[in-house]
């Protein structure tokens, strides 16, 4: 593909030859052919697509690679510390690494079918349990290293993993994460917790261990390095993902097999579009997040490609640690989000004008819509005004990119993820659902038919799933997101019209902080709101009502509602604004009316809108003087 004409001719023939997936699914390796694609349209839920076809996706990234370039650089581990020696697996010697890690986990009862829930650090380990599971047929459920005991308990018990994968600590700048510490409290409750897997990554002597603790590392080294790839259906379970939603209970999206390896194979291969045997991948999210999976875990090592797995912070033990990792491993294609943009742009111009940077030939944008000042200093300053942005727009229901320009085939437009990828059919719709035709136009962002990569269902909870995705608008996927398209169709995401909140890219469900801030004795209620941040994109703005006066400082206050919040759900989600108010606004239905909120929380004192159909519009004033 060349140039915008190829991509218009390959996006018709995608949206109209019913087999266009098929013949892409003919490139890869399968135990049984399929002979079914993906439908039309959303009429007939659930969702499938190659569903008579039988294969193992690990065959397809390690399998084929090792035979054919079996000494070519798969993954380059960067250590948290630039004085630590990393580690360099081939496509060969990572095949080895991960039926050694499936016999290891077969030998400790794992089987088809088995959920598996991973609480780890960057390390390659992670990645390479993540593949032995999927060799074996049993389900990855990878939790972030950030997230509380809480949060981690509630995700084990959802998806009723036996069998915990934990690393001791994470190095993680100057500190040392304690996982395995943590780990151990969100199991102490939970009696269906066989065993818990432990690396080494710190040898901490001073750490506990007891009859349910296996330590891996001697096992790894000993173990066979043979194993033969299960053979699964294509719409098995691949992996069980949490995300949060409007309500306080995050959801356990479910992806399968056989379309997520087509769409994060193919997105990745058509958005970075790296032509040459020498190019190398860094997408700096942790495996812990969507991103990480699908351009980390899955769709560069489908392709084939070598890439950076990187341990670290991008401002240790300097803000340059990304600049000096880039030069150092010669990196052409870096993968990032704006939240990390925005930090390391507020640092001293030096970290970046000492670093050469000129192997980059392509940057990306993931996780939030990506402001200008962020794009132009990126863009400038990183890619010299000569590498292509790609501004990808997609979610974890998504599985892969949906929105995107294509790196040097199709233009590139500042803040906008512009045009659809291949079998995407997104369309703006009205409140009523109605759609909104024609250029320019703004609404709310739908999708008009099925594509590979979509997640199937919410574990445990289809209903959940259908209610969530596909009944605010009849027959269209919503994704919760508004956007605008220009005159030349490119589409800009505006952000969430729903109650989730982007924070640093990831999904924080508003009804999630407030369930952990109404846990705090002396709170009646609090309504949780997204607010423009400077450096994270969006922050939490908290408005707090007690039950009488409190006694303390709004600083105390403010200090002991994060301390819930970390124990929680996890130190990403802690409050960076905080009022206290005798009252919310609210309808005369008693609903606390978070328009209002959101604008006040914004600076937006005098752009209220119609306020007639509040109970107690008196208290709008109250919340003015406040802020």
């Amino acid at each position: 593909m060349k140039n915008s004409n190829d991509y218009q001719q390959r996006y018709k023939e995608s949206l109209d030859q019913a087999d266009y997936f098929l013949k892409i699914a003919k490139e890869f390796e399968w135990n049984k052919f399929p002979s079914k694609t993906i439908a039309k349209d959303f009429s007939d839920l659930p969702i499938t697509c190659f569903s008579d076809g039988e294969l193992n996706i690990t065959t397809n990234i390690l399998d084929r690679h090792a035979k054919k370039t079996p000494n070519k650089i798969a993954i380059t581990w960067e250590a948290n510390s630039p004085e630590e020696k990393g580690r360099v697996y081939t496509y060969k010697e990572l095949l080895d690494e991960v039926c050694k890690f499936s016999n290891v986990l077969k030998d400790q009862g794992v089987k088809k079918g088995d959920r598996v829930c991973f609480y780890m650090s960057m390390i390659p380990e992670l990645l390479i349990g993540t593949l032995a599971c999927a060799r074996i047929g049993a389900v990855h459920s990878i939790v972030f290293g950030g997230f509380s005991a809480e949060a981690l308990r509630g995700r084990i018990e959802d998806c009723k993993s036996k069998i915990i994968i934990t690393n001791d600590e994470g190095p993680r700048g100057n500190k040392n994460i304690p996982l395995k510490e943590i780990c151990d409290e969100a199991c102490a409750k939970i009696k269906t917790v066989e065993k818990i897997l432990v690396v080494q990554r710190t040898f901490n002597s001073e750490l506990d261990y007891n009859k349910k603790h296996i330590i891996l590392n001697d096992l790894l080294k000993s173990a066979s390095d043979k194993f033969t790839a299960e053979n699964m259906n294509a719409e098995d379970p691949l992996f069980i993902l949490y995300t949060s939603g409007s309500t306080g209970k995050p959801k356990g999206l479910v992806h399968t097999i056989a379309g997520y390896m087509i769409w994060t194979s193919e997105t990745f291969k058509h958005v970075f579009q790296m032509r040459d045997d020498e190019d190398i991948f860094w997408c700096s999210a942790d495996i812990g997040w969507i991103t990480g999976h699908s351009y980390m875990a899955y769709g560069p090592l489908l392709n084939g490609v070598s890439q950076i797995m990187f341990e670290g912070i991008p401002n240790s033990p300097t803000p340059a640690r990304f600049w000096d990792i880039i030069d150092k491993y010669k990196v052409t294609h870096f993968y990032t989000a704006p939240t990390a943009i925005r930090a390391l742009q507020a640092c001293d111009d030096k970290y970046f004008k000492d670093a050469s940077l000129k192997s980059l030939k392509v940057l990306g944008s993931v996780g939030e819509p990506i402001n200008i000042e962020a794009w132009n200093w990126f863009y400038k300053n990183i890619g010299k005004e000569r590498c292509p942005i790609v501004d990808t727009w997609w979610q974890t229901e998504t599985g892969g990119i949906m929105i995107s320009n294509l790196a040097g085939v199709t233009p590139q437009k500042a803040c906008h993820a512009t045009k659809p990828l291949f079998g995407v059919e997104p369309i703006l719709v009205d409140s009523e659902g109605v759609e909104i035709k024609g250029n320019p136009a703004q609404g709310n962002l739908c999708i008009k038919r099925p594509w590979p990569g979509i997640a199937r269902t919410v574990y445990g909870d289809h209903q959940r799933y259908e209610d969530t995705y596909f009944s605010t608008y009849k027959g269209l996927y919503f994704t919760g997101d508004g956007a605008r398209r220009d005159e030349d169709g490119n589409y800009r995401i505006t952000g969430r019209v729903d109650d989730v909140i982007n924070v640093s890219g990831h999904r924080i469900g508003t009804a999630e902080v407030e369930d952990a801030i109404n846990e705090h004795k002396d709170i009646v209620e609090s309504a949780v709101v997204g607010f423009n941040h400077e450096i994270k994109g969006q922050g939490i703005f908290a408005y707090i009502t007690p039950d009488k006066e409190i006694s303390f400082s709004k600083e105390q206050l403010h200090k002991e509602l994060n301390n819930l919040i970390v124990k929680t759900i996890g130190p990403i989600a802690k409050l960076d604004k905080i009022i206290v108010t005798s009252e919310l606004p609210k309808t005369r239905s008693g609903k606390i009316m978070r328009r209002i909120l959101r604008k006040l929380a914004n600076g937006e004192k005098d752009n209220l809108g119609d306020i007639s159909t509040l109970l107690n519009p008196e208290c709008v004033t109250q919340l003015k003087d406040l802020i």
